[in-house]
């Protein structure tokens, strides 16, 4: 074909694409998508952070080798689970079936395999949140009371000597499956689980039974997903089923009070970036814990800041950097975790900034070094976009305004001068010994230049 037929080729398709062009259905296309591959602009940062190391859910990294394994396990928690339910199995395809569709659109730049293999699809989706269902319910000790049969359905039927169920199991795999369950590539919609539980919970397929089991569904499989991820964490009720579990995990960090920008009014001579914690407490600034959790509920009042307590171990960095990118991709969902760790980004340079912030009981370090939680922190703001408005935005200009004060700023500056020269014994025989020499040079100058001026 000739370069001019070519280019006649492409003009015609561009002309024939022109009418499929729709704001409303580019609207639709993006409305539905939740579940994103991670660009490499991203990714290349640490790309093992998106990278799911014992358990897949869903399609993106379905069949790689060193999940593999894990697959048989999943087969086996399908089966109990149909059996503990007694329902057959077509009854949960023809569930899933009903909202193939939505699910499919949940997941950005989906293999078309899985578009074209609806059968293959559903399957996936039934296999692997059965198998997410067992293991939460199994970890967490959770059973379901089914109200339209009466049945109670526990994961209590596996044996002592199970590699996965067992308290053995549950003892050196769950932490695995948690941390790959933040993945934002190796997300289930909570969709297919509540399908499941509705279907469970009725004796025959009736759209207006499952229908009235999903009003009690909802907030029970938040409950249920979110006691298994985050025990610690209060469980409180959301409005509606969440998107998956990364974004049930990050709206329960948000959880809380949330201070208003509405009756403050910035100061534009003042910085969004605010001075390391050891600065701010030489500046007169104290730190105390937050009454919640919530990554919300930081305040500055009185010269006191107030935050949240955060536990750093392993698999800190991981979460963090997988609820970053799912805010970054998602239309949306909004900046709140960006802010904050822009924030601690701000307030920690190194390790006696995470000192102080563990004597405050603000940092739980469970990793050991403070260096390599502030590495951490360091290395997880690393080309963050942050939004003008930040909700942390009051708070580090209040703090600002603070630190800008005469009197703050020279207990800033007289706390750098004693780091600096007086931090140890050597230094403070330096310095002493660098201003005698100085005197004794000053001294030599004017016994110099005494009888020249007595001469005249």
């Amino acid at each position: 074909m000739s370069n001019l037929s070519r280019e006649k080729s492409w003009i015609k398709e561009v002309r024939n694409s022109l009418n499929s062009v729709s704001p409303q259905t580019d609207l639709q296309e993006w409305n539905n998508h939740s579940i994103y591959r991670v660009p490499a602009c991203i990714k290349d940062l640490n790309s093992k952070a998106y990278k799911p190391q014992l358990v897949s859910f869903g399609p993106f990294h379905h069949g790689e080798p060193q999940l593999t394994p894990m697959e048989k396990h999943k087969h086996r928690a399908l089966l109990h689970f149909l059996k503990r339910t007694k329902q057959p199995l077509e009854y949960f395809v023809a569930a899933v079936e009903e909202v193939a569709v939505q699910l499919q659109e949940s997941y950005q730049d989906l293999d078309e395999r899985w578009i074209k293999d609806r059968d293959g699809f559903v399957q996936l989706m039934i296999v692997d949140a059965c198998f997410m269902l067992e293991i939460m319910c199994k970890s967490t000790n959770t059973s379901f009371n089914f109200g339209t049969t009466g049945y109670r359905s526990s994961a209590d039927d596996y044996v002592h000597n199970d590699p996965i169920f067992s308290a053995h199991g549950m003892l050196y795999t769950v932490p695995f499956v948690k941390r790959d369950m933040l993945m934002i590539e190796n997300q289930l919609p909570l969709l297919v689980l509540e399908k499941l539980i509705a279907t469970a919970g009725v004796s025959k397929v009736l759209v207006q039974q499952i229908q009235q089991c999903m009003l009690f569904t909802d907030e029970q499989i938040n409950r249920l997903v979110l006691k298994f991820l985050a025990p610690n964490l209060i469980a409180r009720p959301f409005t509606g089923l969440c998107l998956h579990q990364l974004d049930l995990y990050r709206k329960s960090l948000l959880l809380g009070p949330q201070d208003s920008r509405r009756d403050y009014k910035p100061n534009p001579n003042s910085s969004e970036i605010i001075p390391s914690a050891m600065e701010l407490y030489e500046a007169g600034i104290h730190f105390k814990q937050s009454r919640t959790t919530s990554l919300h509920d930081i305040h500055f009042k009185d010269s006191v800041l107030s935050l949240p307590v955060i536990v750093v171990d392993d698999s800190t960095e991981y979460m963090f950097l997988n609820l970053l990118a799912f805010e970054r991709l998602h239309v949306g969902a909004g900046n709140d975790v960006t802010s904050y760790v822009f924030f601690m980004d701000n307030i920690i340079d190194s390790a006696k900034d995470v000192s102080l912030l563990t004597t405050k009981g603000i940092i739980q370090n469970v990793v050991g070094s403070d260096k390599v939680v502030a590495n951490l922190f360091n290395s997880l703001a690393k080309d963050v976009v942050l939004e003008p408005q930040s909700n942390l935005d009051k708070v580090q200009r209040m703090v600002n305004v603070y630190c800008q004060r005469p009197w703050n700023k020279w207990k800033m500056w007289w706390a750098n001068l004693l780091h600096t020269h007086f931090s140890s014994p050597w230094a403070c025989l330096s310095l002493a010994a660098a201003i005698f020499l100085l005197s004794l040079t000053v001294m030599q100058t004017v016994y110099t230049m005494l009888p020249y001026y007595k001469d005249n």
